[in-house]
């Protein structure tokens, strides 16, 4: 970890930069990118559910230089070449509108990283991170991850990782978002579900209907996949990772409550008294009257 630090960055070309949403004409700007590392100490010591730091050239309202912003990489631990020397990372531009003065807000460093080009330089760090990994035995176990937004990126990175490596586990990704055409890297996952038999993709659309099912949240995939998700969950074996917007994570954790009893689900978590009915639970009893197990990883952001 931290092989370059803010006082000391390293350098690294950009060399892949496409908007990875399942349509153009998505709500939001999302942009795969990818960068050379090779001559750095990062090559090959990088691995999913890490983070790189970026910082973005000029200096900010104050006139000092910009901090450094994280970002997770969505690249396998061999790199998108193979040789860990090519990193990728998934960025949504941000753009909002100040509501005091009715001016646009653009994400100081999101839109810099979204507006290079192939051979532009960018100063970078890290790498930051060593809970939201894989286990270092990733082939005792099956996995169910859960994302939302740019919290898939990890999940890019580690799915190729266990798809490559752990060929037996059983892997399932339900990803949210609010329309079809948000969904990331949707072509390359269900590629992936038609290559891999131990592999599901479960997208969950919040605002358009899912078929039979209507419209879904990433916790209801456990109920209308129940048949494939619940026998993971009641075995000794899966680890549950959640990363994506800060709230979601108490849904998730809700239905796990509802559909598991006893044993199985004190896998996953367990709850004081005041905490036993999942309809009186609020994001303020999470560590406090609802105590997760080790079997459970999450990374959520406002």
């Amino acid at each position: 970890m931290h092989l370059y630090k803010p006082t000391a960055p390293g350098m690294a070309t950009i060399t892949k930069t496409e908007i990875c949403t399942a349509s153009k004409k998505a709500a939001g700007f999302v942009r795969h990118i990818e960068f050379d590392v090779s001559g750095t100490d990062l090559a090959g010591k990088c691995i999913p559910g890490q983070s790189i730091g970026v910082i973005p050239p000029g200096v900010d309202a104050n006139g000092k230089p910009h901090k450094l912003r994280l970002y997770s990489l969505a690249s396998p631990s061999a790199g998108e070449d193979g040789k860990g020397t090519i990193l990728a990372t998934t960025v949504k531009r941000t753009i909002d509108e100040h509501h005091d003065h009715h001016r646009l807000f653009l994400g100081v460093c999101s839109n810099y990283l979204c507006d290079l080009q192939p051979g532009d330089k960018i100063q970078i760090t890290g790498p930051a991170g060593k809970k939201f990994v894989l286990p270092a035995n990733a082939q005792d176990h099956d996995y169910v991850f859960f994302a939302t937004g740019t919290g898939i990126a990890p999940f890019r990175g580690m799915i190729i990782d266990l798809l490559k490596e752990n060929p037996a586990a059983k892997i399932a990704l339900i990803m949210g978002s609010p329309y079809s055409s948000d969904l990331l890297y949707d072509g390359f996952f269900r590629e992936l579900g038609r290559k891999h038999p131990n592999f599901r993709y479960l997208p969950a659309i919040s605002r358009e209907p899912n078929g039979t099912h209507g419209r879904l949240y990433v916790q209801d995939r456990l109920r209308t996949d129940s048949d494939v998700l619940m026998p993971m969950l009641a075995g000794p074996r899966t680890l549950v990772y959640i990363c994506g917007i800060a709230g979601m994570e108490l849904g998730i954790l809700a239905q796990i409550a509802t559909q598991l009893s006893g044993a199985e689900r004190e896998q996953y978590l367990r709850t004081d008294p005041p905490a036993a009915d999942v309809k009186t639970w609020d994001r303020s009893m999470l560590h406090k009257s609802i105590h997760l197990s080790r079997r459970i990883f999450m990374e959520v952001y406002s």
